[in-house]
């Protein structure tokens, strides 16, 4: 375990260094036969305002087809990470992620309500419908937590609830109106999925994590506060209904943006919080950053082998985070065991 700020900063600096590499690497993946010098040599006639020397195709494959959805990939990587971490401490459950509020849930049934039903068709986009039904589900289980007690394990009970409410409309629906054509998709946005990203959808979940990250940190304190218990917490002067509905707003919000944007992507908010406190800590002015930096790295080179493990066909990315992502749960488990 780290703990020197020595050696916290080298490995923040190599774990930037990883992504930026990692980034330029995963973006000549693919059948164009590009070169990551090729990546490099356009970025820098994009600076400079010269020749890249590449064919308008390739240009096009570089910047409107895998950088952006490699930009995404760490985006979603870090705020689902970072998501984790926060409820993981607010609600002193190891088994929290994001989708524990049942915000993945609602968002797919927003999605389906507008691909299939047609609802609001024209004047809402499926992004934006994921996005209004996952702020429902999360409306819906701060309501439930808070008029049965409001007590952090009455969260964890509504979030269950919600998750299955909407899971079930998302079926009912699809079951009695989807065709197959329209199936397919669905199954396929609702499984994990950053074929369609934008630069658009990269700015706006930019803007996003990142400032749910700067309100994370500037709350470190009160987390480790959190991790003795709310009792605890409220003894040592933490307004613990305020810092708690605020970091859950803030993580809610953050992965209504995400779910909306790539669809259901699962571990990387529940193993990435783990394999972080293990190297670092639970310290959490150290172990944010670390859980961001780690789940975009993570994100990063799980979203280039979905799309080549099976090339032609691409493995949704959810998928591809599942099967890797419940082996390393187990052996974090396995490895808790034995240090108790």
């Amino acid at each position: 375990m780290l703990r020197s700020p020595g050696a916290l900063a080298g490995l923040w600096l190599i774990g930037l260094l990883v992504l930026a590499v990692s980034s330029a690497l995963v973006t000549t993946i693919g059948p164009s036969g590009l070169t990551s010098g090729d990546v490099l040599q356009s970025a820098l006639a994009r600076v400079t305002g010269g020749d890249s020397g590449l064919s308008r195709i390739q240009e096009g494959i570089i910047w409107n087809l895998r950088l952006p959805r490699t930009v995404m990939a760490a985006l979603a990587g870090a705020g689902l990470a970072l998501c984790g971490v926060i409820l993981q401490s607010l609600l002193r459950n190891p088994l929290a992620d994001p989708y524990i509020l049942g915000i993945s849930s609602g968002a797919s049934t927003g999605a389906v309500l507008i691909v299939v039903l047609g609802i609001g068709a024209g004047a809402v986009g499926l992004t934006t419908g994921a996005f209004v039904g996952s702020l429902v589900a999360f409306g819906f289980v701060l309501l439930l937590a808070f008029a049965s007690g409001g007590t952090t394990d009455r969260v964890v009970l509504a979030g269950v609830a919600a998750t299955q409410l909407f899971s079930a409309m998302t079926s009912f629906v699809v079951y009695i109106a989807a065709d197959a054509e329209q199936t397919r998709g669905v199954l396929f946005w609702l499984l994990g999925s950053l074929a369609s990203v934008r630069w658009s959808d990269v700015v706006v979940c930019a803007v996003v994590v990142l400032a749910g990250l700067v309100v994370c940190l500037l709350h470190t304190s009160e987390l480790d506060a959190f991790t003795f218990g709310q009792d605890a917490a409220a003894s040592l002067g933490v307004n613990v209904a305020r810092i708690r509905l605020v970091l859950m707003v803030v993580t809610a919000l953050v992965t209504a943006v995400i779910v909306s944007t790539c669809g259901a992507i699962g571990f990387v908010g529940l193993v990435l919080p783990h394999a972080a406190r293990a190297l670092v800590g639970n310290r959490h002015r150290v172990l944010v950053p670390t859980a961001a930096l780690m789940g975009a790295v993570f994100l990063v080179w799980i979203d280039a082998a979905s799309r080549t493990v099976i090339s032609p066909q691409e493995l949704p990315v959810g998928v591809a985070t599942a099967l890797i992502g419940v082996p390393a749960f187990v052996v974090l488990l396995l490895r808790r065991g034995r240090t108790r």
